[in-house]
Formats: structure tokens, C-alpha cells, sequence
């Protein structure tokens, strides 16, 4: 017996090939699923369909899936978006991470892989933070697991599903170093093809939102840790400019 429908993937992706295998997929997995072509019909469809995750290809006619993507978080709408890459975009892709995508997969795929990363995500923006109910606090710096949210020195921070399970994650082991790799596996719940880099740019979105308040220590040639006070300057990525929007409980949907 088939399962029965669940969340709604709005499917962005120009390519009638493509789309038809991603979707056929998806469907066969339980989900609902939307297609459209082009930006604009993707901005529509986010607006007034609310999908649960948006699957959107940088590589659009027209508007393309980076110019979406900064359109959306500019209005705080924190839709879960993965962005589907062609293998060389790196510039992209980092960008797109940069705006507040939750992840992105590169050109070729197996249908296998676009369920697994979809169903991560999903987990990301819908869950509690697993086995964990009391506040955690480091330094100015408190976690709300079952709120999902955060706050620096009593200002709400906006963040990502994905940057607030990174964040929560090692706060809930104050001064444990967490490899790259081990972040991947505890955070985005899989051995990511993605690489570490994600696992850098969302630390660096992560910073900058934090502000003066920083919690976050690099740890060379090793990964991360949480500390309870600002980590002087060091080695850690550098830090670009979040995306627009005001506060608002992390890891929710627009």
C-alpha cells in the first residue's frame, strides 16, 4: 500500500527530463509535489502554495535560483530550500548558502540522493532538537530547543533550520571540538557530497548573525566548538552578510 501523501516539494527546474524524474521519485516516496519552470513561477507558487521545501535549480531561465532565493529571505520567508547545482558552481553555490539556502546538491544526481537530502531538511525545520528540552546557554548566547530559537544578550537572532541545528549541536557540548565530518553526520544527517565548505559557510552565516556575541570557536585543522565568551580573532571563516529580515523563531517556515 502506498504511503499516504505528505509535505508539499515545490520542484523548480527547467529541464522537462529532469523535473519528471525528480517528481515520479518524490511521488513514489510519499510526497506531494509541484513543478515550475522559471523564478517568477517560483516565487508564485512560495507565496501562495507554502510548500514544506523548495528543490530549486540555480541554472533557471530569466530570474535564476540565486535572484529567488535572495527575493524570499528578503521578505522573511525562511521556506527550507535546497538548491540543485551544476558540479562546477562553486561561486554559486557558496552564495547561495550565503542568502540562506539550507543546502544544495550537484549535477548529476541519483533520485536516491535528492530523497535523502529532502527528507533531511524537512527533519531540520520540523523537530524538536533531539533528547535535549532545557535552555542552552553560552556566554550572552541562549538556545531554546523547543522553541527553536536563539537569542544574543535578549535580541531574538533569525536563523536557518540548519544554521540553528549547527548552532544548538555545539552548544549542546560547551568546549567539545567537532570535526567537519562529524558535524555533516550529526547536523545535516548524512555523509554530505556536498563537502566540508558547507559545513564553513554556514558557521560563517552563523557568526555573523551572533554578532559581538560569538560563541563559536575554530579550532585549526580541526572543526569547531562552542565556548561562553567571544573567540578572539582567529583562523575562522570569514563572515558575510546574512540575509535581510527581522527576528523570528529559527528554523520555522515563512
Amino acid at each position: 500500500m502506498p504511503p499516504q501523501p505528505r509535505e508539499l516539494v515545490l520542484v523548480v527546474e527547467d529541464d522537462p527530463a529532469i523535473a519528471s524524474m525528480i517528481t515520479l521519485q518524490l511521488e513514489v516516496s510519499g510526497y506531494q509535489t509541484l513543478v515550475e519552470r522559471d523564478g517568477l513561477a517560483a516565487l508564485r507558487a512560495v507565496r501562495t502554495r507554502q510548500p514544506a521545501v523548495v528543490l530549486l535549480d540555480i541554472g533557471l531561465p530569466g530570474m535564476d535560483g540565486i535572484a529567488v532565493c535572495r527575493i524570499l529571505r528578503g521578505e522573511d520567508n525562511w521556506t527550507p530550500i535546497l538548491f540543485v547545482t551544476a558540479r562546477d558552481d562553486e561561486v554559486d553555490r557558496v552564495v547561495g548558502l550565503e542568502l540562506g539556502a539550507d543546502d544544495y546538491i550537484t549535477k548529476p544526481f541519483s533520485p536516491r540522493e535528492v530523497i535523502a537530502r529532502i527528507a533531511s531538511v524537512l527533519r531540520r525545520s520540523a523537530r524538536p532538537l533531539d533528547a535535549v528540552g532545557a535552555t542552552l546557554v553560552c556566554g550572552a548566547v541562549r538556545c531554546l530547543p523547543d522553541q527553536r530559537q536563539v537569542f544574543a544578550a535578549d535580541t531574538e537572532v533569525a536563523l536557518t533550520a540548519t544554521e540553528f541545528d549547527l548552532l544548538a549541536h555545539l552548544m549542546t557540548s560547551p568546549t567539545r571540538v567537532f570535526t567537519r565530518d562529524q558535524l555533516l553526520r550529526g547536523v545535516w544527517g548524512y555523509d554530505s557530497s556536498a563537502g566540508q565548505r558547507t559545513v564553513d559557510v554556514h558557521v560563517a552565516q552563523v557568526r555573523a548573525k551572533l554578532g559581538a556575541h560569538d560563541v563559536i570557536r575554530t579550532v585549526r585543522g580541526v572543526g569547531y566548538a562552542a565556548q561562553a565568551s567571544r573567540p578572539t580573532a582567529g583562523p575562522g571563516p570569514t563572515a558575510g552578510p546574512g540575509p535581510a529580515g527581522g527576528p523570528r523563531p529559527a528554523g520555522g517556515r515563512g
